[in-house]
């Protein structure tokens, strides 16, 4: 089959008739995956809609948040903990126009950096938007206006996932903004309503507490971070509301309404009874993410979905069409960038004759607020629920040495064990840099660990890792320092 090329891309020395793999997404799943696929000798082509690389994530997500949840943090410090170390700060502001900028030039700064190594792997890079035409064949409508046709032995979907709308609401990213509009606001709320309890809920509400916001979360769940240890859930709620987040529990929200410079939202609760209305400057909906595959040609490729929009794939990432595999958001498992990247690697992998496995039960799930929370492995829910017999282990950060020296005294770490095998089951953190932390964890469960062996191995003094120490050494009876 020939190339038809209206419109080359600039790296036209990386062009061929036909390539090895086209991937449809550059977002941290797709670009690694191009990647790694270059780095196995395939010719690799990556499109994405966007423009600039690092998809939502890089974009709208993971890094800005992050830049403004650490900015944010600064400020929260120097207004409120400086004096506790003797360290006297007086007319301290916010200056909101330059924490933005300081975020936007993080976000441009990276996503240059993903186009530098697309040629320095001599991937060529699509800025448009790519539909499937059939077994091999990609069409691209270019951002430029033109559009383009080219063949590719496999095609790997990374399309990532979007904001799940709710249903009766309107987001003008204005006054009623999802997480992208959240990342841009002009001005510090005066009151921010945040209509879901999750991650993404949490982060940004942390972040524009800390500028100076009352910030309220509505939830429709009984319980904040659904899939969070029930135990790590809870303390992380009490957490936040010592720092002055409000939160509305078992309560749905059936209308969010505009006047002016103002929101009036109207809820009940979720299991019936009288509406009420509250009001707020701007209403987050950060109520979860669905697979983005609308407009992909799927349909029309044959490619099989699943009950709840995701494509099927299976332990190779194939669908059930040949030569076409999905990775990320799009597929089942936990809609997170770093799980991404590794179906990713997996994928390519597999396509070049390798080995390729992820282990959906070893990816962490961090909460970037502070103190952090993070996760790995099995829940006491779960453990509970399918029956198995388990040991827990739990230190509090208040008893460790660097923590106190720090003044970070928040939280815990908890481990569980099989009763009799003592291999790790699940590791649940809350606290300073637990997200660091928890590498730890993921790597003895990884090798199919024990608590025991977290317990064996040395860990320098004063350290934060030493909580996780006396956690393992916990399970067993035997902790020491409290």
């Amino acid at each position: 089959m020939s190339l038809t090329i209206k419109n080359k891309p600039s790296n036209k020395e990386n062009m061929s008739d036909n390539f090895d793999l086209v991937v449809i997404g550059a977002g941290p799943g797709g670009y690694v995956a191009a990647i790694r696929a270059a780095q196995l000798g395939m010719k690799v082509a990556c499109i994405d809609k966007r423009g600039p690389a690092g998809g939502t994530c890089l974009n709208v997500g993971c890094i800005p948040s992050k830049a403004l949840l650490h900015s944010s943090e600064l400020y929260e410090e120097a207004a409120n903990h400086f004096a506790g170390h003797g360290i006297k700060v007086s007319g301290l502001k916010v200056d909101l126009a330059a924490m933005m900028a300081r975020k936007t030039k993080v976000v441009e700064d990276l996503t240059k950096g993903i186009e530098g190594l697309f040629k320095k792997n001599k991937i060529t890079y699509y800025k448009g938007h790519a539909v499937i035409l059939g077994k091999g064949e990609v069409a691209i409508k270019l951002n430029d206006g033109n559009a383009e046709s080219i063949h590719t032995k496999n095609i790997l979907i990374a399309t990532g996932s979007e904001v799940t709308p709710l249903p009766g609401i309107e987001i003008d990213e204005k006054r009623i903004v999802s997480s992208t509009g959240a990342l841009e606001l002009t001005e510090i709320p005066g009151k921010l309503i945040i209509i879901g309890g999750g991650i993404i809920g949490l982060e940004m509400g942390s972040v524009w507490r800390r500028l100076g916001s009352e910030v309220t979360v509505i939830e429709f769940l009984d319980r904040i971070t659904p899939g969070l240890d029930g135990e790590l859930a809870k303390s992380f709620q009490k957490t936040l509301e010592k720092q002055g987040v409000k939160f509305i529990l078992g309560t749905k929200v059936t209308a969010a309404k505009v006047s002016g410079k103002s929101v009036t939202v109207t809820t009940e609760p979720a299991k019936g009874g009288d509406k009420q209305e509250l009001k707020a400057d701007y209403v987050l909906v950060a109520i979860g993410r669905r697979p983005y595959t609308a407009n992909l040609g799927l349909k029309e490729a044959g490619v099989a979905l699943d009950e709840k929009g995701r494509i099927k794939v299976d332990s190779h990432f194939a669908t059930n069409v040949k030569g076409i595999y999905a990775i990320g958001d799009v597929i089942h498992g936990p809609m997170l960038a770093h799980k991404a990247e590794e179906d990713g690697i997996a994928a390519v992998e597999t396509m070049a004759g390798q080995a390729g496995h992820v282990d959906y039960n070893t990816v962490p799930n961090v909460v970037y607020t502070w103190p952090e929370v993070a996760s790995v492995g099995k829940t006491e829910e779960e453990l509970k629920n399918a029956g198995v017999n388990y040991k827990a282990g739990k230190f509090p950060f208040m008893a460790n040495s660097r923590a106190r020296a720090v003044g970070d005294t928040e939280g815990f770490v908890k481990i569980l064990a099989d009763t009799k095998s003592d291999r790790v089951l699940g590791v649940h953190i809350i606290g300073p840099d637990a997200g660091t932390l928890i590498a730890e964890a993921v790597a003895v469960m990884e090798f199919g660990g024990s608590a025991e062996d977290i317990a064996r191995t040395c860990h320098a003094h004063p350290t934060l890792n030493e909580a996780v120490k006396e956690a393992a050494l916990a399970v067993d009876g035997r902790v020491i320092h409290i």
